[in-house]
């Protein structure tokens, strides 16, 4: 865990009751739920949906619908890719 997880696991077992070793976790927890890409985002909520009972249709605009209100991971850029980012 680097220094700023450290830092935030040990906030979080100070403004909290969680033990230090659940505080990592949950930062785990969360961390790992922001790495998703879209792919794999897609491809797990249409499979709970599916489970759910929904039809594709449901689903297919149901996740047009959440997939602006989710964080993604971003894409790994070479610094080339960067540069061209904010000089164009």
């Amino acid at each position: 865990m680097n220094d700023d997880l450290a830092d935030l696991a040990a906030h979080l077992t100070q403004t909290s009751l969680l033990t230090r070793d659940t505080a990592e976790r949950l930062i785990g927890d969360v961390l790992a739920h922001h790495d998703e890409t879209v792919e794999q985002f897609v491809a797990r909520r249409h499979g709970e949906l599916v489970a759910q009972g929904f039809k594709n249709e449901q689903i297919f605009t149901r996740l047009v619908e959440e997939l602006p209100t989710r964080r993604f991971a971003a894409p790994k850029l070479s610094v080339r890719q960067v540069r061209r980012l904010i000089y164009g």
